[in-house]
This record gives C-alpha cells, sequence and structure tokens, in this order.
C-alpha cells in the first residue's frame, strides 16, 4: 500500500443535515477533509495530470453528495463521501472528516464531527484499477 495522499482540507459547504427539525430547516455549515491515499509517484515521475487524480473533480463530487443530500447522521455522510470516492476513483484507500461547528450542543464547542477510513476492495472500482497502473 503507498503511503501518499492527496489532501482536501476545510472543504466548506452550506447543508441541511442533522437529527433537529431546526437543522432540516435552517441549515448549517459543514467542514470536511479528505484525504486520497495512492502511489503518485507515475505523477511525480511524469508531471501529468493523467497519472494522478484530479482533485477538482473529487471536490466536486463532495460539494454534490454534501448539499444535495439529506442525512440525519454525521456516519451516514462520512461513510456516502467514502464510498463514492471509493468507486469513482482509482484510491487505496480513503478518510473523511466532517466538522459540525454549529453542532447544537448547550455548551461552547469548537465543533463536533466525525472521521472515517475505508479501504478499497477488489471490487470497488469497476475501471479496471490496478496498483501498477
Amino acid at each position: 500500500m503507498a503511503n501518499d495522499k492527496i489532501i482536501l482540507a476545510g472543504l466548506e459547504f452550506y447543508a441541511h443535515h442533522g437529527c433537529h427539525p431546526a437543522e432540516a430547516e435552517l441549515g448549517q455549515p459543514f467542514i470536511l477533509d479528505i484525504e486520497l491515499v495512492l502511489d503518485l509517484s507515475p505523477a511525480g515521475k511524469t508531471d501529468d495530470l493523467k497519472a494522478t487524480i484530479n482533485y477538482d473533480a473529487v471536490y466536486r463530487l463532495v460539494r454534490t453528495i454534501v448539499t444535495e443530500g439529506r442525512f440525519h447522521l454525521l456516519e451516514a455522510l462520512a461513510e456516502t463521501v467514502a464510498q463514492k470516492i471509493l468507486v469513482s476513483f482509482p484510491v487505496e484507500e480513503v478518510m473523511v472528516r466532517i466538522k459540525k461547528p454549529r453542532a447544537p450542543l448547550p455548551g461552547t464547542i469548537a465543533y463536533a464531527g466525525v472521521e472515517i477510513r475505508r479501504r478499497r476492495k477488489s471490487t470497488d472500482f469497476p475501471g479496471g484499477y490496478s496498483k501498477g497502473r
């Protein structure tokens, strides 16, 4: 497994996720960090975008999921993002961290959040991804 990563940090979207009716009605910001684990040496050697993952495409996919979907739990949102990335891009592993800075809690808090890591299964990427590229 590669130790290389593409990192997208601090992706902020306004969305309507949460269990409370006010969260669904009013919405709030969500901040995501995404790490894509894959071998970046082909791109490093060739300086060719085709040898890596275009992070603009990852950003657009994540934005669509977060802003157009509706989830009660951050866990479900994170799982959906991770699984869509695994089936859409040739990554070995993905980490998704979601921060909810306006979580409806009775005290002062920087954010509530979740972080998950998911690894590729051999059937995840139908495009024929192989580690050797």
